[in-house]
């Protein structure tokens, strides 16, 4: 029996940031997986209720993407009230979300990592320090939106005028092959590697069904995997998260490795990508979702 049975369990989903529809999906399926092994589930929308909790909550399990869940922001509403929650700490979720921040941890520590730039630095200095292609990205904010991929100049000058007023990061594009790794309680899951249908891997492709086809386990040689699920458990480590998450990792034509950034609440569907990495290691949904409530039940009691 699972140690969720009997516990009331605070699902938070939804929120206010452009991820709402990808977190409620989370949610939902994570609502679900809980009551089938007997847990009392409260699902707990911000955006409709604030981050009230249902009273004498044991646990909260957080599904809530972008901002106000993977920011810290409600890890620091948690850690005041005393109730054990899900995944990374407030200061490594703040960390890991701030991918300029992130990146100069890396760097630091000496995870591989593309070059990269602020928006707002490379034009006031008018001087790029890498050329063509070019990723650009929000600095904070995941799921693929507002993620462009710039050819050259005449695309670059046609999209600056575009961009919506956040802050974005300017990265060298790495082409190659996309992938990955998976971590649950210290430990590398069977890496996921993500082939999209039609170009690269951006949101159409992501969320359109049939725009990618995921490969799990990776084919890889086996020395390039483990050297792979390094880097992946480096990076996460070393912006100090904790119990799981998703380090996404490109390999270029020359086979050389590179960490893009950590995700700290993952995508939790029965068809996300953790839970493929879970699955191939021979963990159903259901105990994937138990495992981390676990990790979360045990550091209090």
């Amino acid at each position: 029996m699972s140690e969720v049975s009997g516990k009331r369990v605070a699902v938070f989903a939804g929120g206010v940031s452009g991820e709402r529809e990808v977190s409620l999906r989370s949610g939902a399926s994570i609502a679900a997986s809980l009551r089938r092994m007997g847990a009392e589930v409260f699902e707990v929308d911000p955006m409709e209720s604030g981050w009230t909790l249902p009273e004498n909550a044991d646990l909260a399990f957080l599904a809530l993407h972008g901002e106000g869940g993977e920011d810290g922001a409600i890890q620091n509403v948690l850690e005041k009230i005393g109730v054990p929650y899900t995944g990374s700490d407030e200061a490594s979720s703040r960390l890991a979300f701030d991918k300029q921040a992130a990146k100069t941890v890396f760097l630091r520590e000496g995870v591989p990592t593309p070059p990269s730039i602020g928006l707002n630095e490379l034009e006031r200095s008018g001087t790029a320090p890498f050329g063509f292609p070019r990723v650009v990205k929000p600095v904070c904010g995941g799921s693929s939106l507002h993620l462009y991929f710039v050819d050259d100049q005449e695309a670059w000058d046609q999209l600056i005028p575009t961009l919506p007023a956040i802050d974005f990061l300017v990265e060298r594009e790495i082409r190659g092959r996309e992938f990955t790794v998976g971590l649950l309680g210290g430990q590398a899951l069977p890496i996921v590697e993500i082939v999209p249908k039609d170009g690269r891997y951006d949101y159409s492709n992501k969320y359109t069904k049939g725009g990618a086809r995921y490969d799990c386990p990776a084919h890889l040689d086996p020395g390039v995997a483990k050297q792979m699920m390094a880097i992946g458990s480096q990076a996460f480590e070393v912006l100090g998260c904790r119990d799981y998450g998703r380090v996404d990792v490109m390999m270029d034509g020359d086979g050389s490795l590179f960490a893009l950034e950590v995700n700290t609440l993952p995508g939790m569907t029965e068809t996300s990508l953790l839970p493929k990495a879970a699955a191939a290691a021979g963990l159903s949904f259901d105990q994937l979702c138990s495992t981390m409530a676990e990790l979360a039940w045990r550091r209090t009691h």
